[in-house]
């Protein structure tokens, strides 16, 4: 693997970190005879089972290792790399996370794209972006089932899912307290506790409280070319409250009802767009470059209320149990940015009237949900106790309106509004599904299942305001449905008691979408539907007599029909397009194992080759001035029509080839307690930006390290640990604006802190 990491002193450094992690881990001839791993139960096929038996690509996240990745403060972009093919990005900060898998993903930042991995919280799934960026605390578990999960989960989920297991109401009494202090006045603050009330009835509050300091300054350049701060600690603080309340009732055996009751809110910052911060002609940070300042004239922040509630119910009946999930979702959410990510314009006067570098235009813009409302119901019905065949059958409905408001502002001239276009959509979903498995055999199980899915967008799009002096426009209508069959068909062969192959056909599917971001085009643009069909195997096995486990998926698919985003380019104007096929092919490795008694590690790797195939398919490229890579289809027209350029061939973008991860634990026993030390460390190789390449907007290969040291006592109930987040402080550009100048967005820098918790 590492010998995809190129480039000079970076890859050299990155090689010696690798080497030094290698030597310190110690190989010993037996593995440690005493302590072994707990069976990882999973909901991938919607039953609680063995890991091992589902025949689905599967990796986990629970326990000290989850708490610790979330010790830093970050969002639930902090799981981005940490399981094999799994990356998260966004440019909206905090709030609106994209998430990708095997490669497939969606660049769009529009308050109602959509996204082919699905995100399911407490069974119900979060289908607005902006939903899938609730707080991840007090969670039982995070499972990923990568490829499409043709069957079963609805909806949207040609990638894969992403679920987060809330830890549910207890009759035993308990909780915990955890609270932490870092750089830059970080500070979080979780706690959960729960028990019983009264006789057929158990509660759990969880709560967060996260808060960040302003620690970026706003400057000005000077005539003499260096940098005058005009206001210090300006920008990327946040504070961070939510909250979830749960009621467990248990009258007996046969029946439960479990409600769910959730909010949160932000007060924060916009993503830090940093104007000319490539160097031209390379995806290299300019000399000098100051994670610490940035050079903004216009406003900067992110304000976010969301709140929910879920009912689930379930029955006992002999031999079927009827499951019935309703849920209910809201946000309400305003972000403003500085977008061009300087100050002034070249058309104001001589330097150093405007800057850093190259200014054409000022650009300030904000999104908002207005209104927003999402309505979710399922029944599943499954067998029990069926010998060797068992089944489940299930219909699911979606309902969601929303209203999005995009505003433009003229900056040089104190930030009047001089923009408004309004987005209004409704979207009606139903299915019903499927699924059986029959033991053909005590060594082999066959699985399959088939799902109907009838889906209805009705929007419109008005233009109140132009920035450019184009004069209202609208509305603007567009009503795309569709009706799609998928499913999934797999075999699953007992090798041994400890090992397990399987071989697994899916294919899946993802609704039209609709864009209408008026404000510097005329058009509303439709994606039609896309489809995916892939082919996997896998083996998955206990190693070394329960103190080891290894899972090893080789997966090739086919996308017909792709949903790409045609973000910016030189009209800043976004355009939905489908590819006719983009193809991939890769695999996953999942590795866990106690070396000794005293040190567990895992590791985790993926391969993932992505390829556009549509020869056909061309893109604006940028208006930045950019260096573009890819064969023109027709040359620009200047001032205004930029170069069109071929896609076909490119990776898709936000696709690296290579992910890797990798944590030691290690302990041992001092005084009444434990003193331990844990280190992580997440990888991924290169990036596009964009679907068209070019030398700037690439995100260079990133490795993230971290570490905690501290001491347990009294059974591990009580902890006291340093930690770091980024330990050796890399710096990398991890996105990109194209439309106005050079800008970019980089990683969180390093941090340190300090946490205690207890158990109660």
């Amino acid at each position: 693997m590492l010998h995809a990491l190129k480039g000079g002193r970076s890859a050299l450094s990155r090689r010696r970190l690798a080497a030094a992690i290698a030597l310190a881990l110690p190989l010993p001839a037996a593995f440690a005879q005493g302590t072994t791993l707990d069976p990882v139960m999973v909901t991938a096929q919607r039953r609680v089972e063995d890991v091992r038996n589902v025949p689905v690509s599967v990796s986990t996240l629970a326990d000290e290792k989850l708490d610790i990745l979330a010790s830093g403060g970050d969002d639930v972009r902090f799981l981005s790399g940490r399981v094999p093919s799994l990356l998260i990005e966004s440019s909206f900060g905090r709030a609106f996370p994209r998430f990708y898998m095997r490669g497939l993903g969606n660049t769009d930042f529009d308050l109602n794209a959509s996204q082919p991995v699905s995100l399911v919280y407490d069974d119900v799934v979060q289908e607005n972006p902006i939903l899938k960026g609730f707080p991840v605390f007090d969670l039982e578990m995070v499972e990923v089932f990568r490829g499409p999960q043709g069957t079963l989960f609805g909806r949207n989920t040609p990638a894969g899912v992403v679920k987060f297991n809330s830890v549910r109401p207890s009759r035993e009494a308990g909780g915990h307290f955890r609270a932490s202090y870092g750089d830059d006045d970080t500070a979080n603050v979780e706690t959960a506790f729960g028990g019983p009330v009264g006789q057929n009835w158990a509660f759990r509050f969880s709560g967060l409280y996260q808060h960040r300091g302003d620690w970026v300054d706003n400057a000005r350049l000077t005539a003499s070319g260096g940098t005058n701060v005009i206001r210090k600690n300006a920008f990327e603080g946040y504070d961070e409250l939510a909250g979830r309340l749960q009621f467990l009732y248990e009258p007996g055996d046969s029946f439960s009802a479990l409600v769910n009751v959730h909010a949160r809110s932000l007060d924060g910052t916009a993503r830090m767009f940093r104007a000319n911060i490539f160097q031209p002609g390379t995806n290299n940070l300019v000399s000098g470059f100051d994670p610490e300042t940035v050079y903004f004239d216009g406003r900067n922040f992110q304000d976010l209320d969301s709140n929910g509630a879920s009912l689930r119910l379930r029955w006992d009946m002999g031999r079927v149990t009827l499951h019935s999930i309703t849920g209910y979702e809201s946000v309400d959410v305003l972000s403003r940015g500085d977008i061009d990510g300087g100050y002034g314009a070249i058309f104001i006067g001589p330097p150093p009237a405007s800057g850093p570098g190259f200014i054409p235009f000022p650009a300030e813009s904000a999104d908002g949900l207005r209104n927003h409302s999402q309505f979710t119901q399922e029944f599943r019905w499954e067998s029990r106790d069926w010998g060797a065949f068992d089944w489940q059958a299930g219909i699911y409905y979606f309902d969601e309106d929303l209203t999005i408001d995009s505003f433009n502002y003229d900056t040089l001239a104190n930030g009047i509004r001089n923009g408004n276009v309004v987005q209004m959509q409704e979207n009606k979903s139903w299915a019903v599904y499927g699924s059986v498995e029959y033991e053909v055999s005590d060594r082999f199980t066959l699985r399959g299942g088939l799902r109907y899915t009838d889906d209805e967008k009705d929007f419109v799009a008005q233009r109140f305001q132009s920035p450019i002096g184009a004069g209202p426009l609208g509305p603007l209508t567009a009503s795309p449905s569709d009706e799609e069959i998928t499913g999934d068909l797999s075999g699953t062969w007992a090798l041994s008691d400890d090992t397990n192959v399987y071989a697994r056909v899916a294919r899946g599917y993802r609704a039209p979408s609709i864009q209408g971001r008026l404000l510097f085009g005329d058009t509303v643009s439709v994606a039609s539907s896309e489809t995916i069909l892939s082919y996997e195997a896998g083996i998955k096995t206990n190693l070394f007599g329960g103190r080891g486990r290894l899972g090893l998926t080789a997966y090739m698919y086919t996308m017909d029909d792709q949903q790409l985003t045609a973000v910016g380019g030189a009209t800043n104007f976004n355009t939905l397009i489908n590819a006719r096929q983009v193809d991939g092919q890769g695999f996953e490795l999942d590795f866990e194992a106690y070396l000794t008694d005293s040190l567990l590690v895992t590791f985790g790797a993926s391969y993932n080759d992505t390829e556009i195939d549509d020869s056909a398919l061309g893109v604006q490229v940028c208006g930045s001035g950019c260096t573009f890579l890819d064969p023109v289809i027709s040359p620009a027209i200047p001032p205004f029509v930029p170069a069109t350029v071929s896609i076909h061939g490119n990776r898709l973008p936000q696709s690296p080839e290579w992910i890797a991860n990798f944590t030691a634990r290690w302990g041992m026993p001092l005084g009444d307690g434990e003193l331990f030390a844990f280190t992580d460390w997440a990888y991924r190789s290169e990036v596009n930006f964009f679907l068209y390449e070019s030398a700037e907007f690439r995100g260079p290969s990133l490795l993230e390290g971290g570490l905690r040291v501290g001491y347990n006592w009294n059974e591990g109930r009580q902890q006291v640990a340093l930690y770091g987040r980024n330990i050796t402080d890399e710096i990398v550009a991890v996105g990109g604006i194209d439309f106005n100048n050079l800008t970019g967005f980089i990683n969180e820098p390093r941090r340190w802190g300090l946490e205690f918790s207890t158990k109660f």
